[in-house]
């Protein structure tokens, strides 16, 4: 699903028009990437949790040539699923 789409589909399930919707999406989006910049996490009870993690720096091998090379540290997201959403996607035919 694209943005659009789901902008589309937010549009209809809450019976808004589709800048209303755009607006919402692009709040919702704007409020959980400055959270996690910032270094919170963002979680919704069942349904998932964002988080910053930190990635240590390491040395991995090139598979093509066998050369090494170092990769830097770095911060990362993660998406943890919840209960609820897990629950409900693997029920789903």
């Amino acid at each position: 699903m694209t943005k659009k789409e789901f902008v589309d589909d937010i549009a209809i399930r809450g019976e808004i028009t589709k800048k209303e919707a755009e607006n919402l999406v692009n709040l919702f989006l704007e409020t959980v990437s400055d959270n996690l910049e910032k270094g919170n996490s963002v979680g919704f009870v069942g349904w998932g949790k964002w988080e910053v993690l930190k990635r240590a720096a390491r040395e991995v091998r090139n598979p093509q040539t066998g050369n090494k090379m170092k990769i830097k540290a770095k911060k990362v997201v993660k998406f943890r699923v919840g209960k609820s959403l897990e629950e409900k996607i693997a029920e789903a035919k």
